[in-house]
């Protein structure tokens, strides 16, 4: 049983914990993930790990509550336990020590970019953000990121915050500012990160994306997140979830993506939860 420590409500939609999980804070490494269970008769779920603290023995995770076995989570409170919290698992981020990186970070998935950027700037790289959201209540992690970055900007669809646009529309400003940039880290959905690529690629800039397929036991037996990535099968749990997005097929991705979304869509009207997936 792994204890809640803390719990924090972000928006209306995204929740943070803390956990007390001391070897998965012992050994884990930006890039990783956790796969939890809220009780013994739950279904796993892998998160992302947007933080760590090795001395008090704590990870924190980050969560979209869109789901039947989020909404359970959801329901836990400080003082509260998790069934299973096992990890870390996954490829930690091979991060190296360029100049100048930017990291873009779209919703929910500024939360695991946060990591990366922050063990970057230990490093002595120069980091700059981009954080997007559908609208200013949905960009989060704002002033962990200001502690962190050289420069942060903002990007929402309705422009209650920052340029009103997409990430890229932000990314190709920057880019035609003069900025360089010895490599580009991309998490979000899939159609933004490939948005990110299509920027990117021409110019031959490096760019780093981070892939959260359907996923079960996290060891590669299942084969449920399997990507193709340079023509050659990958498994997100062992081979990632970091990966090339040079190489990443995404239009194969996001159709994967989409396999089970009637029965998910199914339980959520069974629970009263709207999909907004």
């Amino acid at each position: 049983m792994y204890k809640i420590v803390k719990k924090k409500t972000i928006n209306s939609q995204v929740e943070l914990m803390v956990v007390e999980a001391p070897f998965t804070a012992r050994k884990c490494e930006p890039g990783q993930f956790i796969i939890l269970r809220v009780n013994e008769d739950g279904e796993r779920i892998p998160l992302t790990i947007a933080d760590y603290d090795r001395e008090a023995g704590t990870v924190t995770i980050i969560y979209q509550v869109v789901g039947y076995s989020t909404k359970l989570l959801s329901k836990k409170q400080e003082g509260d336990y998790i069934n299973d919290f096992v990890g870390p698992l996954g490829q930690a981020t091979e991060l190296k020590k360029h100049k100048r990186v930017l990291g873009i970070g779209g919703g929910v998935g500024a939360a695991p970019l946060y990591p990366q950027i922050k063990k970057l700037k230990s490093m002595g790289v120069s980091v700059d953000v981009i954080i997007g959201g559908r609208s200013e209540e949905y960009i989060i992690l704002e002033d962990e990121f200001k502690e962190i970055c050289d420069n942060i900007y903002f990007a929402t669809n309705d422009g209650t915050k920052g340029t009103k646009g997409f990430v890229t529309d932000v990314l190709n400003d920057l880019l035609e500012q003069g900025n360089k940039y010895d490599e580009v880290i991309a998490i979000g959905p899939l159609i933004m990160m490939k948005a990110v690529v299509s920027v990117t690629k021409p110019l031959n800039i490096p760019t780093g994306v981070s892939l959260n397929p359907i996923m079960i036991d996290g060891t590669g037996m299942c084969g449920g997140c399997r990507v193709t990535v340079g023509g050659e099968t990958k498994f997100a749990c062992v081979d990632g979830p970091d990966f090339d997005g040079f190489l990443v097929d995404f239009d194969e991705c996001m159709r994967r993506q989409s396999y089970y979304k009637e029965e998910e869509d199914h339980v959520c009207k069974l629970d009263g939860i709207k999909n907004k997936k």
